[in-house]
């Protein structure tokens, strides 16, 4: 059945190579800094779901290698660093499309399949297995920006490497319940996937309208579980625990 479930999903996962420049300083020649990652096409005009991370909007050159080793140059239509998404499109028609399954009715201890790039693109299409260790987890991340708490996270023990970021994790039915985002490096067989019903929405945007705009209240608030590593006494019963405001937001 994983055999099954893979060989359905494989055709629309695709690696995503990156190139960027860095200059040190105005007087240093730029030195160009590759990447590698993992992406899912989401509609067969070419819309592919990815992490930010791994098309972060300081990438200057982005490239799509589909399954048949083709290759598109993609474009990053929105990100959020928060919620560790993106959008890339390539100008293409009829792609496989991937199905997307329902995050919401996960089970812990059903099958999971991670499917993506690890380590490097001589490793595309790697596929692995295991199962749904936990659900509605919160890590810290840290980032180029600073550290970022994610929440709702599916927690599985199916391997996930660096290059794995943004590919996806499947059921057994072959449907795509989430995207794969980090791994903990000092523990073997944790790795965390975004739940696909949060990305729904976006991709419905942008087929339909041709954009996205993250909705944006001005405040920094977590629930009451994830609050737990702010506020370090007491308890917090109901209600958003705020730790900070943008002076010049909406709130």
């Amino acid at each position: 059945r994983i055999a099954r479930a893979a060989q359905h999903i494989i055709p629309s996962v695709v690696g995503i190579s990156t190139l960027r420049a860095v200059r040190e300083s105005i007087f240093e020649e730029a030195t160009t800094i590759s990447g590698v990652g993992s992406g899912v096409i989401v509609h067969e005009d070419g819309y592919i779901l990815t992490n930010d991370h791994v098309v972060d909007g300081q990438y200057s050159h982005i490239t799509v290698i589909f399954k048949d080793g083709s290759e598109l140059k993609g474009r990053t239509l929105w990100s959020d660093p928060t919620l560790d998404l993106a959008v890339v499109k390539v100008d293409g028609e009829n792609l496989p499309v991937a199905k997307l399954g329902d995050s919401e009715r996960l089970v812990v201890g059903e099958p999971a399949i991670a499917i993506g790039t690890p380590l490097g693109l001589q490793f595309q299409h790697t596929v692995t297995s295991g199962i749904i260790s936990a659900l509605n987890r919160t890590i810290e991340v840290p980032t180029d920006r600073g550290q970022n708490i994610m929440e709702d996270l599916i927690q599985t023990d199916a391997s996930i490497n660096p290059g794995n970021s943004g590919g996806p994790l499947i059921n057994i039915a072959g449907e795509v319940i989430g995207i794969n985002t980090v791994k903990v490096t000092s523990a073997e067989g944790m790795g965390f996937a975004i739940p696909i019903d949060v990305a729904k929405p976006i991709i419905s945007h942008f087929v339909k309208e041709g954009s996205f705009t993250t909705p944006y209240i001005g405040v920094i608030g977590f629930d009451r579980e994830t609050a737990k590593f702010y506020k370090k006494s007491g308890t917090i019963d109901e209600g958003v625990y705020v730790i900070d405001i943008d002076t010049n937001g909406p709130a």
